[in-house]
């Protein structure tokens, strides 16, 4: 059985290593432990388990907020945040910075995925940098950053994920532990963002003209409206999280294509097939990991491993930091759902050990996994914003460093002081332990 347990991390490993997608390594780790430490009719359960893994109610979610996203992205709502956004704060040394951080806070709330948010603000704000004088390097980690705070933000597809990993978390009670955070990363990121335009003479020909507040609210309403309604209808019971993101989507189309009319028939489709390719990738990641937890957990893999961490450090905060480190590790090389799907079968024996709350453990991988997508050498959403600024990401790291930084005195901060975390959920009378 041991041989059995060894092979299937080893073979795991192995293969993410040379380069195998990461479903393939899962779904391949995962029959080699079942042949080593079952037998051949075991291999009867792969079909099953690769079924259960995503036969939940729950995830039914992932692609609509998926979707949802993209919807908004194409909808035009980014750049009517961004008017609001420089409305809001005005003309200033390191003003446009500072409106690039606050868009992707606000859409955060509508896309729930760090690199879409990225995405859609860099298009839109990172010309508007390079004209009032940021240069390229500096803009792209600056967005970076601020965008990985959509996987803390509610609706996070990441937090929807773990919720459903972790059986009795609420996956509302995760969404209100995740606005606190979320808030005050952006605010650290803001800190540096500001000092170093300010030290450096950034954004010098931004301009002395604020855009007029109430009219840029007016047009900014059909998209700020998308958090209040996800967030509104889960406080006030009107609907489930799964039902939330159907009707964050049906709005998302309608906000597009009646409000804004950006989306006509043929931008609906390229939409609808683009959020379909997106949700299938992960769907297989996620069907795939479903043989790997049976294997690991039938086996006693998981267990052994958890067993093995507690024995090495044994204290409490001991253990806490080798398990933070070594999701800082993982976040520079895996994205934050396979991440979830890898480790929590050997993450949550540990938590249920010491008793820590599952929310607030969630929240604290969150913000590792946020920092992972700003971490090379993988560093997703910094690949993203780099490639729209034309840069390579090695040009970033004079000041994603800093961005690092503030984002790890985050985590700091969540994990001296739960409260951050668990304040809201528990005044909501959320289920927090």
């Amino acid at each position: 059985m041991a041989e059995a347990n060894l092979a299937l991390l080893l073979v795991f490993a192995l293969l993410l290593l040379i380069g195998t997608p990461v479903a393939v390594a899962l779904g391949i780790g995962g029959v080699v432990g079942i042949l080593l430490g079952l037998d051949l009719y075991a291999l009867a359960t792969v079909g099953t388990n690769t079924y259960n893994a995503i036969a939940k109610y729950p995830l039914i979610a992932v692609p609509l907020f998926i979707l949802t996203g993209m919807v908004f992205e194409r909808a035009g709502v980014a750049a009517r945040l961004v008017t609001l956004a420089q409305a809001v704060i005005g003309p200033r040394r390191g003003g446009l910075a500072l409106v690039a951080i606050l868009v992707c806070l606000i859409m955060g709330g509508m896309s729930g995925s760090g690199p879409a948010d990225a995405a859609a603000v860099a298009t839109v704000m990172i010309p508007s940098m390079l004209r009032a004088g940021y240069p390229k390097p500096f803009a792209a980690s600056v967005i970076a950053a601020s965008a990985s705070t959509a996987i803390l933000i509610p609706p996070s597809i990441a937090l929807i994920i773990y919720a459903v990993l972790v059986p009795g978390t609420d996956v509302r009670a995760l969404f209100a532990a995740g606005l606190g955070p979320g808030l005050l990363a952006g605010a650290v990121v803001a800190v540096p963002t500001l000092w170093l335009s300010r030290r450096h003479d950034f954004g010098r020909d931004e301009g002395t003209e604020r855009p007029p507040f109430l009219p840029s609210l007016g047009r900014a309403v059909p998209g700020l409206m998308a958090p209040v309604i996800i967030l509104g209808g889960l406080r006030a019971g009107l609907f489930t999280p799964t039902e939330a993101a159907a009707v964050a989507a049906v709005y998302g189309v309608l906000v597009g294509a009646l409000v804004h009319r950006t989306l006509g028939p043929r931008e609906i489709y390229q939409v609808l097939a683009e959020s379909a390719s997106v949700s299938a990738v992960l769907m297989l990641i996620i069907s795939f990991a479903g043989i790997f937890a049976w294997a690991g957990s039938t086996l006693g893999a998981f267990v052994a491993a958890a067993d093995a961490i507690l024995a090495l450090a044994g204290h409490e905060w001991l253990v806490l930091l080798l398990v933070m480190a070594l999701l800082l590790l993982a976040g520079m090389v895996l994205d934050g759902i396979s991440i979830y799907l890898i480790t929590l079968p050997l993450l949550v024996p540990i938590a249920a050990a010491f008793e820590w709350s599952y929310v607030w453990f969630g929240i604290g991988m969150a913000i590792n996994i946020a920092i992972g997508q700003v971490t090379p050498p993988v560093a997703v959403n910094l690949m993203v914003t780099a490639r729209i600024a034309d840069v390579g990401i090695e040009e970033t790291i004079p000041w994603i460093g800093w961005l690092l930084l503030a984002l790890l005195v985050t985590l700091l901060l969540v994990i001296l002081f739960p409260p951050i975390a668990l304040w809201l959920p528990a005044a909501l009378g959320y289920r927090i332990t």
